[in-house]
């Protein structure tokens, strides 16, 4: 499985000093340019790339590195790094000498590291590629991050410690819809995912394909049994004719930390004036005490948090839709994905939150109510729902059974009220009694639902949904969660 490598510098890497890392290589290799000028790659004599370079990112989020990589990538301070990240062919072996001779000359010339540590050190004395080496062919080369290509996926195979949504897999993301294609990402056992990366690997054929140690497959989020056939991974069914999980999967051990996790829907009427992201910072300020600490259009995350820099490009990017990824502090671990999309009435924004919690630190329960009274007020929104699980603070995603989440409350704004109706949605068959939210004339409602220390909280939500739905307009799809 191929590693991609990481040179890590305190200085900006130009042009010139990327060139001289490449060619690094040997005099008989090429230098072209990929994915309009965004990616720099080392050919052999016959024109197919060796290795891939992304353009260098200046990381300005503390903490990044080591969220990503692994406290042994961890900067000195809390200055800005530029992160450049090779990729190298896995048809070829010599192509991650090549990869780690051109990080190891770049950290050199810079100031900086490489990463895994040392992958640079053995590949730093700058040796041509033997003669005669060659790289994979098109179509899997004209797309960096992939390594195999069917018509029904394409497959990534990765080695790291957490698997970020990088600009590599974005690009290979985009791909594959656009090619009507799966992604299907292969990593060792030891491997996590990232929030953001987990948050877009959802409905087959796309898979966090799992080695297991022993040369089998499973999939990291359910852990079903995988072969390889009729040209992607899929279920394994057994003599019994169903799919077993696989026995590392269920090798897992209680925690007593917790993950809050906060799912809105908002949508505003097409303004000129209208700035975004202010209901992630009013649901960032309610988990962690502050606003996100950086954003970006991939991972690792870039760019200090701010929501006029977040308008100005959803607005360049209009009529198609944007996808970012926020990140709190290494003290406070926080992630949340935001997607911005224009339609007929204005502007919708969907987020996806999660917070970590230490086995002595509390969730803030006790202010979702306000939460949602300020997210009705002021934010527009459409609907609300709040989890609590069982799992790490640090907000990886473990190829291991976890705990699944429980709903604790539940929020509708004030145009689908009116549509379901005030008398009929401030009266549920639950308990708990709903908390009124906003004017009095258009009112929302927030919905406790538990405290999330059992199931119980799926049931209030199966009750609470049953019914709203009941006695809804003709006109009315539903409240949407």
């Amino acid at each position: 499985m191929t590693k991609d490598i990481i040179a890590l510098t305190g200085k900006m890497p130009d042009a010139w000093s990327v060139v001289a890392g490449l060619l690094a290589g040997g005099p008989e290799l090429r230098l072209r340019t990929a994915g309009e000028g965004a990616v720099l790659q080392l050919c052999d004599e016959g024109g197919r790339p060796l290795v891939s370079v992304e353009s260098p990112v200046l990381v300005q989020v503390p903490g990044e590195t080591a969220r990503l990589l692994g406290p042994e990538a961890a900067t000195d301070g809390d200055g800005p790094v530029w992160w450049v990240e090779a990729r190298a062919s896995t048809a070829v072996p010599e192509a991650e000498r090549l990869a780690g001779a051109f990080a190891g000359r770049l950290a050199g010339m810079l100031g900086g590291t490489v990463w895994p540590p040392g992958a640079g050190e053995a590949a730093g004395d700058g040796e041509p590629v033997p003669p005669g080496v060659t790289a994979a062919p098109a179509p899997v080369a004209a797309q960096p991050a992939v390594d195999v290509l069917t018509d029904k996926v394409a497959v990534v195979l990765q080695d790291r410690p957490v698997i970020a949504m990088t600009a590599w897999l974005s690009d290979a993301r985009r791909a594959t819809v656009a090619s009507d294609r799966g992604l299907q990402i292969v990593t060792p056992h030891t491997s996590r995912l990232s929030f953001a990366t987990r948050s877009v690997l959802f409905g087959p054929p796309s898979r966090w394909v799992v080695q297991d140690g022993e040369g089998g497959y499973y999939d990291g989020l359910s852990g079903a049994v995988l072969s390889w056939r009729d040209g992607a991974f899929g279920p394994a069914p057994g003599e019994s004719g169903e799919t077993p999980v696989a026995e590392i999967f269920k090798d897992t051990a209680p925690t007593r930390e917790r993950q809050l996790a906060v799912s809105v829907r908002t949508a505003h009427p097409a303004d000129e004036q209208l700035v975004l992201g202010g209901a992630l910072e009013a649901v960032w300020q309610t988990a962690t005490g502050g606003p996100p600490a950086g954003w970006g259009t991939a991972e690792p995350v870039n760019l200090p948090w701010s929501r006029r820099r977040l308008t100005e490009l959803a607005h360049e990017r209009a009529p198609e839709s944007t996808w970012t990824v926020a990140v709190g502090t290494p003290e406070r671990p926080a992630v949340a994905t935001l997607r911005v999309i224009r339609t007929k009435e204005g502007v919708e924004e969907d987020i996806t939150f999660t917070a970590g919690y230490g086995e002595d630190e509390q969730p803030p329960l006790d202010g979702l109510a306000e939460l949602a009274g300020e997210l009705v007020s002021r934010h527009n929104l459409v609907s609300l729902l709040v989890q609590l699980r069982a799992a790490g603070r640090d907000l990886s995603v473990p190829a291991r059974l976890q705990a699944p989440p429980v709903p604790v409350g539940f929020a509708l704004g004030a145009e689908e009220i009116r549509e379901i109706g005030a008398d009929h949605a401030r009266r549920p068959p639950l308990t708990v009694r709903p908390a009124q939210l906003g004017a009095a004339a258009r009112p929302g409602f927030y919905y406790p639902l538990g405290d999330g220390s059992s199931a119980d909280g799926w049931t209030h939500l199966d009750i609470l949904m049953r019914h709203l739905r009941r006695t809804a307009a003709p006109s009315a799809e539903g409240p949407g969660a």
